[in-house]
């Protein structure tokens, strides 16, 4: 059933993007016809103020159907007599108001649920270098470089090859304790152990939960159940996976101390850890489910911090766009509404977040899909019709406008087409029981 969520998010999306097209319609004197969710055959419709909006029967898409549209109307509230800027704003009205909503939407995430508080932790310290001789141990957490605090490990890098040769001054917080180090990077490291020899691993705060645990495993000897929330692990706090992680690895073939809450209480139990096999990570017996820990945002950074994850999702997209065109990508993981109320469902299983922050980044994400594919230059989409007025701009006249809708009626067929494909396709990988998520 959470697959069905994906039904009025889709339906939001396509009725903001007809939104767009039909308030630049409305702006440049275009009369509109109809205003319609999803493809024909129609369900029904309600006529108002000269407008039909209409319901139809297939729920892959919308659309807003002006005068001039067929190429043969002529007259003065026709889109075929309106300026070049003004179709070119309506072509694009659709995409640009996606972008908007999807800006809009992580305006109210940010808002709303903070912004992840990152921890950055020291994973491996390769013998005899400058990490290690500076002291440093895996789970170590990263605090400061020269007093600065540092939020990821790109900063981190970069900063570190900035002082390479000199002394740079590292805060670290090992359990509860704040520890000032003075390490210095290397100028000509080995191959393959960076400037201080140091393996790092990034990891959003987070609550960790008990979700399940198996019978006769350490967990379970040790007295651990479902619901038990981790609060310390060999006298360092609990603060995140990577934490936990690194210390059980650390402690393998040893017994380990882990304080957990219990009904409001505090219950500490002592674990047996499993010896490692093949340097994985010892398997305890449970599994963990974590809540991410965030922070408020202030009122002027909202806009700044939405933008900059607006901006970071549509260059994604588009890398992910061109991987496809080169080939780089399969062909096999494009989805359609079927695809997408999969991955939908997969998500909300495994995502750490609140399902509305799960279902608001899903929004977000799908609406600049949305944007990004309707501007592809490719007949029948927005971007195909902007093509056109692009090629009458660089002609200086139009192409006949039999001609050109005679080609976008060929790429609506063709993209009918290719929907039913991808739809036969979600329909064989549910059957499968494969995963989006692989």
């Amino acid at each position: 059933m959470q697959a069905l969520t994906i039904v009025p998010i889709l339906a939001v999306l396509i009725l903001v993007h007809e939104l767009g097209h039909f308030l630049a319609a409305r702006l440049f004197g275009i009369r509109v016809l109809e205003f319609g969710i999803g493809l024909p055959p129609r369900l029904f419709g309600i006529r108002r103020g000269g407008v039909l909006y209409s319901i139809n029967a297939i729920p892959l898409g919308g659309f807003v159907r002006v005068v001039g549209e067929d190429s043969h109307t002529l007259g003065p509230d026709s889109l075929q007599t309106k300026p070049r800027w003004q179709r070119a704003v309506f072509f694009g009205a659709g995409a640009f108001m996606n972008l908007l909503l999807a800006f809009v939407i992580m305006m109210a995430l940010v808002g709303f649920r903070g912004e992840p508080q990152f921890h950055l932790y020291v994973a491996e310290v390769v013998p005899d270098s400058p990490a290690a001789r500076a002291g440093w141990q895996p789970a170590d957490r990263i605090v400061a470089l020269d007093g600065k605090p540092v939020r990821d490990a790109s900063e981190l890098v970069e900063r570190t090859e900035r002082a390479a040769g000199r002394p740079l001054h590292v805060t670290l917080l090992r359990g509860d304790e704040r520890i000032d180090t003075t390490v210095v990077p290397r100028e000509n490291p080995p191959p393959g152990q960076g400037r201080t020899g140091i393996r790092v691993v990034i990891e959003p705060a987070a609550r960790l939960t008990v979700a399940a645990v198996q019978p006769s495993s350490p967990a379970d000897l040790a007295g651990l159940r479902p619901g038990d929330r981790l609060v310390r692990a060999a006298g360092y706090p609990v603060e995140d996976a990577a934490v936990h992680f690194l210390l059980i690895q650390q402690h393998a073939g040893k017994a380990i101390e882990i304080t957990v809450e219990r009904d409001r209480q505090l219950l500490t139990v002592t674990i047996h850890v499993p010896p490692s096999t093949s340097g994985e990570t010892p398997n305890l017996g449970m599994t963990l489910r974590p809540t991410l820990v965030t922070a408020p945002v202030p009122l002027w950074r909202i806009p700044l911090e939405a933008a900059t994850q607006t901006a970071i999702m549509v260059i994604q997209m588009v890398q992910g766009l061109a991987m496809l065109l080169r080939g780089e990508a399969s062909l096999s993981d494009l989805a359609g509404p079927i695809g997408i109320g999969q991955l939908t469902s997969e998500l909300l299983a495994i995502s750490p977040e609140p399902a509305w922050v799960t279902l608001g980044h899903l929004a977000a994400l799908l609406s600049i899909n949305l944007a990004i594919i309707n501007l592809i230059p490719f007949p029948a989409l927005d971007g195909g019709r902007l093509f056109f007025v692009l090629i009458e701009a660089i002609r200086g006249r139009r192409i006949s406008p039999e001609k050109e809708g005679l080609i976008h009626l060929i790429g609506f067929a063709i993209l009918l087409t290719l929907m039913f494909i991808i739809a036969f396709a979600d329909i064989g990988r549910l059957l499968s029981g494969e995963s989006l998520l692989r």
